[in-house]
């Protein structure tokens, strides 16, 4: 029952994006698995430093693709699934993790499914690796967990063969060898026999690093101004922290410390360190003082454990007095987050697609070859929509279509003045 309460709190919140159509990038995910996501492409994608940690999102789409065609909707659905999976996971996490408990998984994993936050993992498809390193990560850390209760070697192994996936599905996996090591501090007596065992997955950590900056002259993001370890993480990770927390995680914050609830001292400790690991990696980004929303969704767990610890601990005095308060506050959470995610988000996530829609329907009324001017994205994806959607060619300077024949589109419609039409 929990597990399907959670599933249905997640189509809640995200079931208005599901007739969202692509938006820009997602062309480029979906043109990039084609090369690289069969098995006859991945010795190419071993060679670019950039998408081979990026390997299992291309595969996945190259698989959808070939199960589903264009379809935007299988697209939308395949990310609500992992995101009802991932949920699972936070829900398992807490079960598993004593320093979480219980009593708080449930009510966490709930605000996990609707918090709108880090809503851009979920509605972007192009995000599709942060939900496919959130997987791998939980996972390695569940299967590690699991060992140091019982210390069965076959979940030592599966954690590793996670880790692995986990690096491979973008860089900032390696964040789960700082969450293994939350695991031993909080593992008490048997942290220091346990230790020794994160040799593999420093070995594998540090191989992967260094493979990354030994291709840094030709790794996009140390080229495009993207990143840098120069950039200012003293202040993009504090910054980061406080609109990760703002309003909800503050407020639980607050109800904590006021009512002096001594039992959620280690989880706070948890919590803190949860947010710090996971954020690190993305402070290194140099083109937004705070980490864009899609990166905050691994981080969002810790948020989640902050909440769910601020609503039991107001529910408790609640209860007392107005035995109906609590679940006003629970539905309350529920009506801002998914209000939220329907109207602002959904107009956004409309407004960011429109360029390419406004395109591929331009494309349909004519036959005449297209010249595109205007665009708000990069000249290659205009190309690539109208290969993908209709099979089409943009015009390009220097062939021979005389100057009558072409139809020439802009975006928006009224910049076509500036271009001289």
């Amino acid at each position: 029952m929990a597990l399907a309460g959670l599933a249905a709190l997640c189509v809640l919140a995200y079931l208005p994006s599901l007739a969202l159509p692509f938006i820009s990038d997602d062309y480029v995910q979906i043109r990039l698995a084609r090369d690289w996501g069969p098995v006859s492409g991945w010795t190419s994608l071993a060679s670019d430093a950039l998408y081979r940690s990026r390997a299992t999102s291309l595969v996945l789409t190259y698989w959808t693709e070939r199960a589903f065609g264009l379809e935007p909707l299988a697209y939308r659905l395949s990310s609500l699934f992992l995101h009802i999976i991932n949920t699972w996971l936070v829900y398992a996490l807490g079960r598993s993790w004593r320093v979480v408990g219980r009593r708080v998984t449930l009510p966490a994993a709930a605000f996990f499914a609707i918090h709108e936050g880090h809503q851009e993992a979920v509605i972007w498809y192009a995000a599709l690796p942060e939900l496919l390193v959130f997987l791998f990560v939980i996972l390695c850390l569940l299967a590690w967990l699991r060992w140091l209760e019982n210390g069965r070697w076959l979940w030592y192994a599966a954690s590793l063969a996670c880790f692995v996936l986990a690096i491979y599905s973008k860089e900032s996996g390696v964040v789960a060898l700082g969450l293994q090591l939350s695991a031993l501090v909080f593992a008490g007596k048997r942290r220091l026999a346990a230790a020794p065992a994160m040799a593999p997955f420093v070995v594998i950590a540090g191989l992967y690093t260094a493979g990354i900056f030994a291709a840094r002259a030709g790794h996009l993001h140390f080229n495009d101004g993207t990143f840098s370890l120069s950039a200012p993480f003293w202040f993009t990770l504090p910054n980061s922290t406080r609109r990760l927390l703002w309003f909800w995680g503050f407020l639980a914050l607050a109800a904590v410390l006021w009512l002096r609830r001594r039992r959620y001292r280690f989880l706070l400790a948890a919590v803190a360190a949860w947010i710090g690991v996971t954020l690190l990696p993305y402070s290194f980004l140099t083109y937004m003082p705070h980490v864009p929303s899609r990166h905050t969704y691994l981080a969002s767990v810790g948020l989640s454990w902050l909440v769910a610890a601020g609503f039991l601990t107001v529910r408790l005095r609640l209860a007392r007095r107005r035995s109906w308060a609590p679940a006003a506050l629970a539905v309350l959470v529920l009506v801002h987050n998914c209000g939220y995610l329907w109207t602002r988000k959904q107009r956004q996530f409309r407004e960011r697609a429109a360029p390419t829609e406004a395109l591929v329907e331009f494309a349909r009324t004519t036959d005449r070859p297209i010249e595109v001017r205007c665009f708000p994205y990069a000249p290659i994806l205009a190309e690539w929509v109208l290969e993908m959607r209709l099979g089409r060619k943009v015009w390009q300077p220097g062939q021979a279509d005389a100057e009558s024949q072409r139809a020439v589109f802009c975006w928006p419609p009224d910049a076509a003045r500036t271009a001289g039409q």
